[in-house]
């Protein structure tokens, strides 16, 4: 099967599949499912001209009543991001982690917040019916909440994001409340908050339960509607989910969370400078893309290509 072939593949299973709310559910699904709705290409629209139904806010908090587990990617430019969306996969990242897997940094301490802004803008424009949150990067909620709800407005605005993600619990709770009150949805994160790499002494396992428990509690009652919970023993990321009722997404947090979440680059094998426990490798396109441009070259060199199939006349 053709690449073109597999994406259009995708997008039917995704047209025919509610990802969120199971069958039976009176309420409009999340992604149009009559029959006959099927794509022509992975970016045109349905052939009758139905317009697929943007996963939202409420459909993440609806979730969990379900027990529908969420699943999530993380995506930094249009093309990657169509080819997510069109698999359906519910939300979109656009992380801080794009300084390691985009830029080549060690951490994710450097990027600004106009980078996110925008690769969220790119990645908009490839999605279609994926929620999109936007990472607030290092030092842009931290100073004041009211700083915090200025710069979450912009990722909004001009990135155009759906919602957007904050590290900390406790002490990113007033930041958090700002941002909601504006009607700007939050998506929290607790336990390996990357951005705390130099107190944590690098990127380790969170075991102290109190202090995630409390950073969990405070994240909820701010109005998150979610929460990201990351690398945490299962057995206490099972405890965080049960005792929340927003929704948990996990990331080395074991099984029990209400959804998950990968960086897109290490689950396809494109990024090998870090290889954390918890990511399991489900295609490796960078072994993919090494051969394909070694047999470009080795053609270009012999005269091989361009043949005429590939030439005007």
């Amino acid at each position: 099967m053709t690449g073109s072939a597999k994406v259009r593949a995708a997008r039917k299973e995704a047209l025919v599949y509610n990802p969120i709310r199971p069958q039976g559910s009176d309420r409009m699904p999340a992604i149009q499912g009559r029959k006959g709705n099927v794509m022509n290409t992975a970016t045109q629209q349905p052939a009758n001209n139905q317009r697929l139904r943007m996963v939202t806010v409420p459909d993440f908090q609806a979730a969990k009543a379900c027990g529908t587990r969420l699943t999530m990617l993380t995506a930094y430019d249009y093309t990657m991001a169509r080819l997510l969306d069109a698999a359906g996969v519910d939300g979109l990242l656009v992380g801080d982690s794009l300084g390691m897997v985009v830029q080549g940094q060690p951490n994710s301490l450097s990027v600004t917040l106009e980078e996110v802004i925008y690769h969220t803008r790119l990645v908009a424009r490839g999605v279609r019916r994926s929620l999109l949150v936007a990472d607030m990067p290092f030092m842009s909620f931290q100073v004041s909440p009211e700083s915090a709800l200025q710069n979450a407005g912009r990722l909004i605005k001009e990135g155009g994001a759906h919602a957007v993600k904050v590290e900390g619990g406790v002490r990113s709770a007033a930041a958090i409340q700002a941002i909601v009150s504006a009607d700007i949805p939050v998506m929290g994160h607790i336990g390996l908050t990357p951005q705390s790499v130099r107190r944590f002494g690098g990127f380790r396992v969170q075991r102290d339960a109190q202090r995630l428990l409390d950073d969990a509690l405070a994240t909820q009652e701010a109005g998150a509607f979610a929460v990201v919970v990351e690398c945490v023993p299962a057995d206490l990321a099972e405890k965080i989910t049960s005792t929340l009722k927003i929704p948990t997404i996990g990331i080395g947090a074991g099984v029990h969370c209400d959804g998950q979440i990968l960086v897109t680059n290490d689950m396809l094998g494109l990024y090998d400078d870090i290889r954390p426990r918890f990511v399991k490798q489900y295609a490796d396109l960078g072994s993919d893309i090494m051969s394909a441009v070694a047999a470009y070259c080795r053609e270009v060199r012999e005269g091989r290509f361009p043949s005429a199939e590939h030439s005007f006349s």
